[in-house]
């Protein structure tokens, strides 16, 4: 009861009440958003027939306060392979690198130029500091041998995808922040000059540098208190470097609408999509490791590519359930599956072996 109380019920207290007069108020320039809904002042999901309905907030409340959570934190050391500058100089700058920090963190290095997604580099995600989901591993590079950072894409607002103190301590070392519609208020609450930023709606595209940016559907939520659920948009998103495309589906529960996006966006090399924190409590806004797959095969991607695992405890599944079974899908249907290790560098037209990294720890 302790351990619940000081690691969910107080922080989130704090939180309420730091930010209960801060509640965003409705914004008018969001109401030409189809998923924007004016007369509460929220965005909403695409229509789903197949909707499985959440259980109650009550019920998923009770579930974290009654039920003992089994083999959801790693005992043994994730393994981790240390970045620093010179490693980070050294990669080839005419090809496309995927490198992962952690959950869904990612840094790109695109023809020569550097790119995050989401980046999280905090110890916890959480309103506060001092509690919360704890990461499993350190990040694979300091937060100050960062580089300067040519673009930031963020997919939602939530605390395991926007973290706060990141985003402060790299706000000098990036030039562009490429975010769905309402995030803007975020950063710029935090420093961001708000000419660096840009909003998308589903379906825009900007192309900066070399590298077209478009946002795409989710089915998902936002929200980072009780005063503000869906106040601002969530998307997934494609970053197009050459000839070479990288999808991340940012956190999405399973919707129909994959393969229309792997139509409207032609081909995708390589599929970061989601696999972790899925329950049955709520089934709509994460994909189980069998979705993952279904996602993908309606994407046509080439290459999948988990993420949203190994980091943080957020669900009351095993920490290596969500590699398992999508590991053993894909060896049943032939789908190259990239599960790189925390620091490992993915150079996309290169040959690699995967590796089941996970296999052997507790």
């Amino acid at each position: 009861m302790r351990r619940f109380i000081c690691g969910c019920l107080l922080p989130l207290l704090a939180a309420l009440l730091a930010t209960a007069a801060r509640a965003q108020a409705c914004e008018p320039r969001f109401a030409g958003s189809p998923q924007f809904v004016v007369q509460d002042c929220s965005f909403r999901n695409p229509p789903n027939p197949e909707l499985t309905p959440h259980r109650s907030s009550w019920d998923i409340w009770s579930r974290f306060l009654l039920e003992s959570k089994q083999g959801t934190v790693p005992v043994d050391a994730i393994p981790v392979r240390r970045l620093d500058r010179a490693a980070l100089a050294a990669l080839e700058p005419a090809a496309n690198h995927i490198i992962r920090l952690g959950h869904s963190s990612h840094l790109l290095k695109l023809r020569g130029k550097w790119w995050l997604i989401d980046p999280v580099f905090g110890e916890r995600v959480s309103p506060v500091a001092w509690a919360g989901p704890k990461r499993f591993h350190a990040p694979p590079l300091a937060l100050q041998d960062v580089p300067p950072i040519e673009g930031m894409v963020l997919s939602h607002d939530h605390y395991d995808h926007l973290d706060g103190p990141t985003i402060e301590a790299l706000k000098d070392r990036v030039q562009r922040y490429f975010v769905p519609l309402g995030v803007g208020q975020r950063l710029r609450d935090w420093g961001v000059p708000a000419d660096r930023i840009e909003e998308f709606d589903w379906w825009q595209q900007r192309k900066w540098g070399e590298v077209t940016v478009t946002a795409a559907p989710a089915q998902h939520f936002s929200g980072r208190t009780l005063w503000d659920r869906n106040r601002t948009l969530w998307a997934s998103w494609s970053l197009q470097s050459g000839n070479e495309r990288i999808f991340y589906s940012g956190d999405t529960g399973y919707f129909p609408g994959f393969q229309e996006i792997g139509a409207r966006l032609g081909n995708i090399d390589i599929a970061l999509v989601e696999n972790g924190a899925y329950d049955s409590y709520w089934p709509t806004v994460h994909l189980t490791p069998e979705e993952t797959v279904q996602a993908f095969e309606e994407l046509g991607a080439r290459v999948l590519y988990l993420v949203h695992n190994s980091t943080f405890d957020l669900a009351f599944h095993g920490w290596r359930d969500p590699l398992e079974r999508v590991a053993a899908l894909a060896q049943q249907r032939g789908i190259t599956l990239a599960t790189p290790e925390i620091g490992e560098v993915l150079t996309l037209g290169q040959p690699r072996e995967n590796r089941r990294w996970w296999e052997g720890l507790r």
